[in-house]
């Protein structure tokens, strides 16, 4: 009845930002498999009898399973391996009187992957990889500055994976999605259908139940070694960085990503809190009160996590992600629209000058309005100066959070402007890890900034309204401390707190969820942009005249003489 009534149903996807977010994870995803420089082998073979005349060779290639949805690559066969090239016939493109060659130099990148799961040696010639019957993938390489044809380069499909999601954070409509490198390789989307670990970039959620709860964006945190007992013996969570830096304000938790502080505050506002507002925001549908958990340690999809990420850039509303915008039936009548805001002014024959439409939300508050602003400006901090600065650098206010498991094995970047919200996750399906240098900002960053630079040219942004009821006082970022009117410079921040909730001059209290701080930790410094502590030492001038490093990690106080409590 639906498809014979004439209905009609219009989808929210922006067919150019889809093919943007294809080949932005794409690219990352073959880099990463490129730089791991390991060759798997044909995806199909042909039997070589079949090769001798190109008609028998093209059809047995036309019935070869090797994915064909991958933009800019053609399924080829190895019809002759010589000692310095192999030539290839190749699905679509004619052959010439020469014939078309992978040469030497395209795969000196490889080393093949061994039976029994080592790697040879690394290839110089495309004999050490390819045999004559092989079905591959190549792709034409072409001049940057003219795009002329250089040669045909051997490509394959990555083993690692990801996803990528956009969507308007103001009404829900998914804009693009990319559930992994290829469809027609894998239909498995990773973006609603894999429950990975969030790591880092769950962080937001445990500081929006604080805020919430009275905390302010500079009450100060130590960032000093823990203790957890468990079940199973005891839990010692670390930074990345393996360092730790003594009282820190609230923000450089998110900026820098400070799991120490972040476990702290996790303690001292409740577990129990955190998990209902990570379910309020839907991360979570049962959220386990866990303390490793704060760290982003139980599972969820990256479509829960983009359009979690969607409250704090809209406010704080409720918004729900759709593949459907409305449908109409064969009058052209509207019989489901995903958008229930009210246009209060659409009825009217003219506006003044320069006014848009008001539209009036009835959504559900998720959180209080200042502390969606609040979170939004502490992850402006993460792509200014924090584990983004690297990778994200877009010409309109941005905010976000990386993610990097344990071991790297899965890595995360979830970010947006004032009006789209987008999220990246890169991983194994079987998780294992990705090696050290992989990292939320340097894999998902870039996928991020490639896809968002196009959807600003389409769809424009501006600055995050501030919401009624707060004032902006200038914070000292490193200290907490609030500074004097007019104050300027690296270190300050200018934060906004509620009305009547105007921040105390001086350090009044520190946040250390139960855990004592050791002795020798630094005091208010600049942390990961300056020394850390944990035992790396402090430069001091002898008697003498010389400098020397004193060691920090000697007095009382320390984890190895029990001074935690």
């Amino acid at each position: 009845e639906f498809f014979s009534g004439g209905y009609a149903v219009r989808s929210t996807m922006d067919e150019s930002l889809q093919e943007v977010a294809e080949a932005s994870l794409r690219q990352a995803l073959e880099r990463f498999d490129r730089n791991r420089g390991t060759w798997r082998g044909a995806v199909d073979t042909i039997d070589p009898a079949l090769l001798s005349e190109e008609a028998s060779w093209r059809e047995a290639l036309s019935d070869a399973e090797i994915a064909r949805d991958v933009d800019g690559w053609f399924a080829a066969v190895v019809l002759t391996v010589g000692d310095s090239s192999a030539r290839i016939g190749i699905e679509g493109v004619e052959e010439d009187g020469d014939g078309h060659f992978i040469p030497s130099e395209d795969v000196t990148w490889a080393r093949p992957l061994r039976e029994d799961g080592s790697r040879g040696n690394t290839a110089r010639v495309p004999g050490d990889l390819l045999t004559v019957g092989d079905v591959v993938h190549v792709r034409r390489m072409t001049r940057d500055s003219d795009g002329s044809f250089l040669r045909w380069t051997l490509r394959q499909i990555p083993e690692v994976q990801g996803a990528f999601m956009a969507m308007d954070v103001h009404t829900g409509r998914v804009l693009a999605m990319q559930g992994g490198f290829s469809y027609q390789y894998s239909s498995f989307n990773r973006a609603t259908q894999a429950t990975r670990q969030p790591g880092s970039s769950f962080k937001p959620f445990v500081y929006a139940a604080a805020l919430d709860s009275g905390y302010g964006p500079n009450t100060i945190i130590i960032d000093a070694p823990i203790e957890v007992e468990t079940g199973e013996g005891i839990w010692r969570p670390q930074n990345a960085s393996r360092q730790f830096y003594g009282p820190s304000p609230l923000r450089t938790g998110i900026e820098r990503s400070r799991n120490l502080m972040t476990v702290r505050l996790a303690q001292d506002v409740g577990m129990d809190t955190v998990a209902r507002y990570a379910e309020r925001f839907g991360v979570y549908d049962d959220m386990q009160p866990f303390l490793a958990n704060a760290l982003g340690s139980q599972e969820t999809t990256l479509f829960r996590m983009v359009a979690a990420y969607a409250m704090f850039a809209n406010g704080g509303e409720r918004v729900e992600p759709t593949l459907v915008d409305r449908i109409q039936n064969r009058y052209g009548e509207t019989v489901y629209r995903h958008d229930q805001r009210l246009c209060a002014d659409c009825d009217l024959a003219t506006l003044e000058e320069g006014l848009a439409p008001r539209i009036v939300s009835t959504r559900e508050r998720v959180i209080d309005p200042i502390t969606a602003y609040q979170l939004t400006s502490m992850m402006r901090g993460v792509v200014d100066r924090g584990t983004a600065s690297g990778s994200v650098n877009l010409p309109v206010p941005t905010a976000g959070k990386t993610g990097t498991t344990n071991d790297s094995r899965d890595v995360w970047f979830v970010g947006f402007t004032s009006n789209i919200v987008a999220g990246c996750y890169i991983g194994y399906d079987q998780p294992e890890s990705m090696g050290r240098g992989a990292s939320g900002g340097g894999m998902c960053g870039p996928v991020f900034q490639r896809f968002m630079l196009e959807a600003i040219a389409e769809y424009g942004s501006g600055d995050f309204p501030v919401p009624e009821g707060g004032e902006f006082f200038p914070i000292d970022r490193f200290s907490g401390a609030r500074l004097p009117a007019g104050a300027s410079g690296d270190h300050v921040v200018y934060e906004l707190f509620r009305a009547g909730e105007a921040p105390y001059e001086g350090l009044l209290s520190v946040i250390d969820g139960g855990w004592a701080m050791s002795s020798d930790i630094p005091m208010f410094g600049r942390g990961d942009e300056g020394n850390g502590g944990g035992g790396q030492g402090i430069l001091v001038e002898t008697s003498g005249g010389e400098t020397v490093r004193v060691p920090t990690n000697t007095g009382f106080g320390t984890l190895s003489s029990g001074g935690l409590y």
